[in-house]
């Protein structure tokens, strides 16, 4: 199992490129305010998932890690559909 670190700069990095996205497929298209959803999606997402690592687990620590990368690659490929509808 990967470090908790690692687990925080994977968060970071794939909802900070999901913002990016959408900020330039917005500008690409002209409509920005599309975007402003998506982007205050990905926010919360980000922050729900960054409690959730630092809370103490009630399960294995194997599975909560586990669950919580499952639940980002989820969330992330769903804001990312969202935005191809743009």
């Amino acid at each position: 199992m990967g470090s908790i670190k690692n687990l925080k700069k994977d968060i970071n990095y794939v909802l900070g490129d999901v913002i990016e996205f959408a900020l330039n497929v917005a500008h690409s298209k002209n409509d920005v305010k599309k975007a402003d959803s998506i982007i205050d999606e990905a926010i919360e997402t980000f922050d729900g998932l960054i409690e959730r690592t630092n809370a103490k687990y009630t399960v294995k620590a194997k599975d909560h890690f586990k669950q919580i990368k499952t639940d980002l690659e989820t969330k992330a490929n769903s804001l990312i559909d969202k935005i191809n509808e743009i």
